[in-house]
């Protein structure tokens, strides 16, 4: 082994306990990780000693890797040796000389087994047959590990090693469990001047971006300074704020900012429900800095989008969350770390579940007579001050009835897949089983337009991220067929609002490194794009009476689809749907109903469909009774008269 490869003595004085103590302050590894949780190391980069069975190889080896819901041999979550002796290892090959820092370990991932290794040894090499431990002095250096399997911990070398290969030497482990691992490698590449080792696939951006993440005082910063560059086409305000007192800012993108114009849908991108899900948060940071931009240097595509849509960006819904996580860092928040509001609700999930109120109205036969199919009410109960209901999730429900959204996504992370509605099974007993919408259609339609345009979720040759293989679906999967979780902001903003809502789990790492935000831009732009392009897809128009004046509330029906919308204040409303010919009736308190066929076509533009509604008969009578101040006369009345005056 090359002594001019080894770039430090061992005579250091740190323990590992300091060096762990240093790491849990805030001293942070001076190089990014080597990419096992990103995938950006292949399968065919890691090796073991032993496995206990297929599922549990050193592929699985990943941190932050989940496993299945039950145990199988496919898909665990970890690598396990196949003995539980001091000669086991598990090895990365970086495929170049690099210069290594610091392993982040933790243990598997089980719901109902406990395994994890408490101290190593870190052997390296140039060949895979020569091998060096890292030393403290004469003695080999020991690092400790975990206590436990989900939180991540960290060890820095006392200095830099330089070497192609890494092994993690296991010396104990837990007594009632086994040798498994999940593992981080931290590392620079040395100069690589005849560009030898690029990597495959691997993709650079020219967009001038800022590239980091983002504090909340940064993020803040940054809006402004978005605001500042496009004045004219840019707004900036807050929905309420977080349990912590937080301001909740979105940002709002339109050729007339402020205002909601006639026949221009409005468009939403949120982020950051799970405050350790950061990508998504980036990514909607990255995209206002794009748009201001493009705008500016008269990109026609972008420019069109910003005078025919009214666009909303709100990048943290739940920024106490992600205060957790990024004081963590992003090797060590883990999975879990800072997921929830800071009165540990899941927002995402926090919404009344209105799912169970329609089917019951179903079930009675109510619906459409007595109870309608969307703008579902909200119960009593979930408004009340005592409801177990997060400040968060309130101010996005005022937020969601406010504006008369059209089309959302909400960024998460974690998986690449697009999910769409309904997120509920209706069968209670169910953990997965789909749940189609009356819209399903449509919604398959808007999932697909996001993963197709992405650079990963329908590769047929990717690695799967955790257990699912979601581009045998075309990288989109109705979300009851995933897994069953009631009180979604995808069902409630379908069932209560007009609005049609998916989610986007935009990256396999909740809260990649911050080196990584390049790529991870490139991966989603296009889509980002691409999705917000479809609000105008389907039929738009505008109800108006005789006189001309916009009829608000008034419902639109397409025929063979059980799900309405209604029209917004100024009588203008959006209906996505798929190309074809659809018979649509308006029908609105006080006025005759009205019906017309409207077509679609393929390209891009919703097809305007407006309707003129009179006044019906009965609210004509009505009328004028009350303008005479004279009630209606009913019948056994008029009988009576009758009879009086042939007497």
């Amino acid at each position: 082994f090359p002594d001019r490869f080894l770039e430090h003595s061992f005579d250091c004085h740190w323990s590992v306990r300091q060096i762990a103590s240093e790491s849990a302050r805030g001293l942070k590894p001076d190089c990014p990780p080597l990419g096992l949780e990103t995938l950006k190391i292949d399968d065919f980069q890691l090796h073991a000693s032993s496995m206990r069975h297929y599922g549990l190889g050193p592929h699985r080896g990943r941190l932050n890797i989940q496993g299945g819901l039950y145990e199988d041999d496919m898909y665990d979550g970890g690598w396990c040796a196949g003995r539980s002796d001091p000669l086991q290892w598990f090895e990365v090959d970086a495929r170049r000389l690099m210069k290594f820092t610091g392993v982040v370990t933790q243990g598997r991932s089980s719901l109902w087994l406990s395994d994890w290794v408490s101290s190593y040894k870190v052997l390296l090499s140039n060949d895979s047959h020569s091998w060096v431990t890292l030393k403290n002095g004469s003695r080999d250096l020991i690092f400790s590990a975990n206590r436990e399997k989900e939180i991540p911990v960290l060890n820095l070398f006392p200095k830099p090693v330089v070497a192609r290969y890494i092994r993690i030497n296991p010396r104990s482990w837990y007594a009632s469990g086994g040798i498994c691992m999940r593992v981080e490698i931290m590392g620079c590449p040395m100069p690589d001047p005849n560009n030898y080792y690029r990597r495959r696939n691997e993709v650079t951006t020219t967009d001038n971006l800022d590239f980091r993440h983002h504090s909340y005082k940064e993020m803040r910063q940054l809006m402004k300074v978005v605001n500042e560059m496009c004045p004219k086409i840019t707004r900036i305000y807050n929905i309420g704020k977080s349990y912590n007192g937080q301001k909740l800012y979105a940002i709002e993108i339109s050729d007339n900012p402020g205002e909601h114009e006639l026949g221009e849908p409005e468009f939403r991108y949120t982020a950051g429900s799970h405050g350790n899900e950061v990508l998504g948060r980036e990514l909607l940071l990255l995209l206002m800095q794009f748009m201001c931009q493009e705008y500016l240097s008269g990109n026609t595509r972008i420019r069109r989008l910003v005078d025919e849509t009214r666009i909303h960006l709100l990048p943290s819904i739940n920024p106490d969350g992600y205060e957790k996580a990024s004081e963590a860092g992003s090797e060590l928040s883990g999975w879990s770390l800072g997921r929830w509001s800071q009165d540990g609700l899941d927002i995402h999930h926090n919404f009344p579940d209105l799912n169970s109120v329609l089917w019951e109205a179903e079930a009675r036969r109510w619906v459409p007579r007595k109870f309608h199919n969307h703008h579902v009410p909200i119960p009593d109960w979930y408004r009340s001050t005592n409801a177990t209901v997060a400040v968060e999730t309130r101010a996005l429900v005022s937020w969601m009835e406010k504006i008369p959204f059209v089309l959302g996504g909400n960024l998460q992370g974690g998986e690449l897949v697009v999910t769409f509605p309904f997120d509920r099974t209706r069968s209670v007993t169910a953990l997965r089983e789909a749940t189609p919408t009356a819209d399903d259609h449509v919604f398959r339609w808007l999932a697909f337009s996001y993963a197709s345009t992405h650079r990963l979720m329908t590769d047929g040759n990717r690695r799967v991220c955790h257990t699912d293989d979601f581009t045998k679906e075309d990288g989109t999967i109705n979300g009851a067929l995933w897994h069953t979780a009631a009180g979604s902001m995808n069902d409630f903003s379908y069932l209560h609002t007009n609005c049609f809502e998916l989610s986007m789990y935009v990256g396999c790492d909740k809260f990649p490194h911050e080196t990584e935000l390049p790529e991870e831009w490139e991966n989603n732009r296009e889509s980002l794009l691409v999705f917000m392009e479809q609000v105008h897809r389907g039929i738009k128009g505008v109800v108006r009476d005789v006189q001309g004046k916009g009829i608000a509330n008034a419902i639109i029906s397409v025929e063979g689809i059980n799900h309405d919308i209604r029209t917004a204040s100024d009588g203008d409303y959006w209906r996505l749907l798929n190309p074809g010919e659809y018979r649509v009736t308006v029908r609105a308190e006080g006025f005759s109903v009205s019906s017309k066929v409207c077509a679609v076509g393929y390209d891009i533009g919703a097809s305007s469909c407006d309707f003129v509604l009179g006044r019906s008969n009965l609210s004509r009578i009505k009328e004028i009774m009350q303008k005479f101040n004279k009630q209606p006369i009913s019948m056994r009345q008029r009988l009576r008269q009758r009879r009086l005056l042939d007497t």
